[in-house]
């Protein structure tokens, strides 16, 4: 009995399994069809970690910008002081310039009135007597040493004023450029900061909550990093204090000083009581202003940027500090990380755009950046490569 069953021609089987070429071109077709489908228009934005990266270095160009701003306007400030100096005194000057030319005028009219241009011999006839050619000669000598000493006034004033003017011009150029600057600074903190909110504001929720585990896992390991450098100056300075006592008991030393709390070595001085008297105060002042928002440029009381705050705190404590981080960072003595005291300003990053001011067991007060608020913090918050300097500036 013939078979009900269809017969099949070689083709008509799975030809993805019978014939090699087909079946490779049929798997590329399948993965090229998988990546088109991964790379669709939902994921070919970057990364939650190349975002987080991005927006980091987007803040720390920011605040870079800022420190630039804050370096403009205080030479802004101090050149429009200068320009007002010079123009009140070009005013000053102008006015003496303009009382040498009236009096000038007035031995002018004098003469003339007096006939003093005349020949002395027709001043002698027509005087009436000799006594008033006498008289006469006697006043226009007078007037004479008057009017050469009027003369070389009036020459130094107007050769003074003259100076001061193109003082003033110079500095009133100098001050439009400085202006520029602090414009242009101005603009790249907007733009870096409305790059980042954008940037931000693009993620969603479960990518937001992602993120902040990301940040909450770098806390953490700064967190342990600060307590590990608090466990490290303890021991030092329970070393150091061991070595004091012993020193005193063999009689090779004193115990005088001992009780400054600081610590200090062959290279870096401690620091002494009267620096942790105003140490403490610029600290008080520090925990006052925890909770204010960070604002670029802003210098209290209500908000402030980073070397803002430190340098109101020191303020304070009676000893000022130049405007900048990249001042301020020169404005003391450079310590060892393990030497920090409180007080003692933590300066971040190669180009030294960020500062904090250290309280102690690896942490610090300071205003971290837009959209935060003045607060205590791991200095090592951005990684331990981040710390730049330690500077005790009093």
């Amino acid at each position: 009995m013939a078979s009900h069953r269809k017969s099949r021609t070689p083709g008509a089987r799975v030809a993805g399994i019978r014939t090699p070429a087909l079946a490779t071109a049929a798997l590329t077709s399948v993965a090229l069809l998988s990546q088109t489908a991964d790379a669709a228009p939902g994921d070919d934005r970057p990364s939650l970690e190349e975002v987080e990266k991005k927006v980091g270095d987007l803040y720390r160009q920011a605040e870079s910008a800022t420190e630039k701003y804050n370096a403009a306007k205080e030479k802004t400030t101090k050149q429009r002081k200068q320009v007002d100096t010079l123009l009140d005194d070009v005013a000053q000057r102008t006015q003496k310039l303009n009382e040498a030319r009236a009096e000038l005028g007035s031995y002018a009219a004098a003469q003339y009135r007096t006939g003093a241009g005349m020949p002395d011999t027709a001043t002698f006839l027509l005087a009436e007597t000799p006594q008033d050619v006498f008289d006469q000669r006697q006043v226009l000598d007078r007037m004479t040493g008057r009017q050469k000493a009027a003369v070389d006034d009036y020459v130094t004033q107007q050769t003074e004023t003259m100076k001061k003017r193109q003082e003033a011009t110079e500095s009133l150029r100098t001050l439009t450029e400085t202006q520029g600057d602090l414009k242009t600074a101005k603009a790249t903190v907007q733009k870096k900061l409305a790059d980042a909110r954008e940037l931000l504001s693009e993620l969603t929720a479960e990518e937001k909550a992602r993120l902040a585990a990301i940040e909450k896992r770098k806390q953490q390991e700064a967190a342990r990093k600060a307590a590990e450098l608090a466990r490290q100056q303890a021991a030092q300075e329970q070393a150091e204090q061991q070595e004091r006592e012993e020193a005193a008991q063999q009689g090779g030393g004193s115990s005088e000083g001992s009780g400054s709390g600081s610590t200090g070595s062959a290279d870096t001085p401690p620091a002494d009581s009267s620096y942790a008297a105003k140490a403490e105060k610029a600290l008080a002042f520090a925990r006052a202003q925890i909770g204010k928002p960070y604002v670029w440029g802003a210098t209290g009381p209500g908000s402030y940027d980073c070397s803002g705050l430190t340098q109101a705190a020191w303020k304070a404590a009676g000893v000022s500090l130049p405007r900048t981080t990249y001042d301020q960072v020169s404005a003391g003595t450079t310590v060892p990380v393990s030497q920090a005291q409180p007080g003692d300003l933590v300066f971040f990053y190669d180009d030294v755009t960020h500062v904090g001011l250290y309280i102690g067991n690896g942490m610090m007060i300071h205003a971290p950046k837009p959209g935060t608020y003045v607060r205590e913090e791991s200095v090592y918050y951005d990684g331990e490569s981040a710390i730049h300097s330690i500077v005790r500036p009093a």
